[in-house]
């Protein structure tokens, strides 16, 4: 049976990752960071996975990682979404290394170690394997890849092609920043113009379905601790915001809305945990398993934004507040690595339902 408490490493893990967020990343950093020319935070980024070894959690030992699992991964994803720090890890340690596992490369070894970062260069809406626009002769890559995550901070990027999937020195790559809605997960567009790649997999099908797979699968993980930190904010809110002389949270229709939110966010955790464990266990049922996450998950996290931003009242539109950044990351999210729209055809798919 499917374990999905927390275990107590995993909430060392948390304590842990939690405790440096605090300190270097809260609110008015991060706001700052992303009005700043460089929007990826890297020294908060080396800190997170050199001094705490985040970059390889399900990174084998004998390839330089944790050894750990993706179960922990999703913890630290968790504390992520809640902080929304503008840190490449869902194109380095989630991408890239799922793209990368089981190759025996040696790029593995580096992005474990934190002492490189990479990303896979697909496109942030991606779902599925396939259709590349990048085109290899030889060991010569042509082409352009549109809106890339954390493409603009990676060193080296990982181009699937239908020849393969080659490494390329990101320094080499054309890259033109795109204008994000999500400001604190920049997206790049990456142009390849006779640049030598080395071929890392003969299959890039594989490695890039297995990396998009596990993506859909984590990214709930981060949509939860979204969802958690604004549901959490806006009953503090609430408990103390007074109006026409009490609680604005001893309004009844305050009260049935946020018990929904309730009730939806832990439906979320379960859901998000299920597929945490599957992806870390090699459970077959984990397509239907990150189907699922995504399709539940994606709504939940923009709903429960919408209400801290509309709850929060007038200080909720605010630039100066916080809510519009977990507003937009819940967005982002939601047409990231596949719509729910689209995760729930593929389920339909997985379980033999008619059209």
């Amino acid at each position: 049976m499917t374990e999905l408490l927390y275990s107590d490493v995993e909430e060392e893990l948390r304590a842990s990752v939690r405790s440096l967020l605090a300190d270097r990343a809260g609110f008015e950093a991060v706001l700052t960071r992303i009005e700043s020319a460089e929007p990826v935070d890297l020294k908060l980024w080396r800190a997170l996975a050199v001094d705490l070894g985040v970059a390889g959690l399900p990174v084998p030992e004998a390839d330089g990682g944790a050894g750990a699992s993706w179960r922990e991964t999703a913890v630290v994803l968790e504390e992520l979404g809640r902080s929304v720090a503008p840190v490449p890890f869902l194109g380095n340690s989630v991408l890239a290394v799922a793209a990368l596992l089981g190759s025996g490369d040696p790029l593995l070894d580096a992005l474990a170690a934190g002492s490189r970062t990479a990303t896979l260069a697909v496109p942030l809406s991606a779902h599925q394997a396939g259709n590349w626009t990048v085109t290899a002769d030889s060991d010569k890559l042509d082409g352009t890849v549109t809106s890339v995550v954390d493409a603009g901070s990676a060193e080296v990027l990982l181009v699937p092609t239908a020849a393969g999937l080659y490494a390329v020195d990101a320094a080499d790559a054309e890259r033109a920043p795109v204008v994000s809605f999500d400001l604190t997960r920049p997206l790049t567009d990456v142009t390849l113009r006779g640049v030598t790649g080395r071929l890392v997999s003969a299959d890039a099908t594989a490695a890039v379905g297995r990396a998009l797979t596990a993506g859909a699968a984590l990214l709930a993980s981060e949509q939860l601790g979204v969802a958690e930190w604004c549901l959490t904010t806006t009953v503090e809110y609430v408990k103390t915001r007074r109006q026409f002389a009490r609680q604005i949270g001893s309004y009844q229709a305050v009260k049935h809305r946020l018990a929904d939110l309730w009730v939806s966010v832990t439906e979320a955790r379960a859901v998000a945990r299920y597929a945490a464990d599957c992806l870390a266990t090699g459970d077959p049922d984990l397509p239907v398993a990150a189907a699922v996450a995504q399709a539940f998950c994606s709504p939940v996290a923009v709903k429960a934004a919408e209400e801290c931003v509309q709850l929060h009242g007038g200080i909720g539109f605010t630039w100066e507040h916080p809510a519009h950044l977990y507003l937009k990351r819940a967005r982002s999210d939601a047409a990231s690595l596949g719509s729910a729209a689209a995760h729930r055809a593929a389920l339909a798919g997985l379980v033999k339902l008619p059209a």
